[in-house]
């Protein structure tokens, strides 16, 4: 799961609310939620929860967790916000929930934070990081990222801004490291889109294509790929 505080002047913002799905040996525990009993007693100090993209490790915790944190204002992206909504819904917290659009470049103040977003490519579309001005310094938290030189919708990461920041001097950097330790390249996304474009023409009978639901543009090459196909498409799935 993710979640973190930063605090300056005695004021809070938060990053990420995700939820950790159990480990096979913690039988009846249906979800793993983060522990916010220090936060809840702290809720007037709490400015906003600053949500880098749309999984569950990053989003899932807070239909559990808002009003035990005050029912602070949220930002996201317009994705992101979307998949938190319909899990607010069902917890009937939808109309309260205090939801704020934001885009890449945009900025916010919030207190002693003086916060810009910016594009960060990832496996689910609508990502960003966060640069984070405080009277202490810039921290810059990357969110899950990818280098992806060809991105299907184009977003690529803005390396022009974590540049200016670099130049700007940083504090402290927060960044994703997965596949850290592995040497070489991770191919584009892109590329399994072409995949899906060879192998299907030749298959004669049904093609599965197994996805995560937030994998909107890897569900998209494959929609595209059959439909050039003449193929029918049906998703199964009740995240689809």
């Amino acid at each position: 799961m993710n979640m973190m505080a930063l605090e300056s002047d005695g004021e809070l913002l938060l990053i990420d609310c995700g939820l950790m799905f159990p480990e096979p040996a913690m039988l009846g525990v249906d979800l793993v939620l983060p522990d916010v009993s220090w936060l809840s007693a702290r809720t007037e100090d709490i400015r906003a929860v600053l949500l880098t993209h749309g999984h569950e490790d990053h989003i899932g915790a807070l239909p559990f967790v808002l009003q035990t944190l005050g029912n602070p204002p949220v930002y996201g992206s317009a994705l992101t916000l979307g998949l938190l909504s319909s899990r607010l819904r069902e917890h009937d917290l939808e109309r309260s929930a205090r939801l704020h659009t934001v885009k890449p470049r945009q900025r916010v103040d919030l207190g002693p934070f003086a916060v810009e977003f910016f594009r960060a490519a990832h496996s689910i579309a609508d990502g960003l990081g966060l640069a984070i001005r405080t009277p202490a310094g810039l921290v810059v938290h990357t969110g899950d990222f990818k280098l992806d030189p060809t991105p299907v919708d184009g977003e690529r990461t803005d390396l022009a801004r974590l540049a200016a920041y670099g130049e700007e001097g940083v504090l402290l950097l927060l960044s994703d490291s997965t596949n850290v330790e592995n040497e070489g390249v991770t191919l584009s996304e892109r590329t399994v889109g072409e995949a899906f474009a060879e192998i299907i023409p030749r298959c004669r009978g049904r093609v599965m294509v197994a996805a995560f639901a937030s994998n909107i543009h890897r569900l998209q090459q494959a929609i595209d790929a059959g439909v050039a196909a003449g193929r029918k498409i049906a998703l199964n799935g009740r995240s689809l």
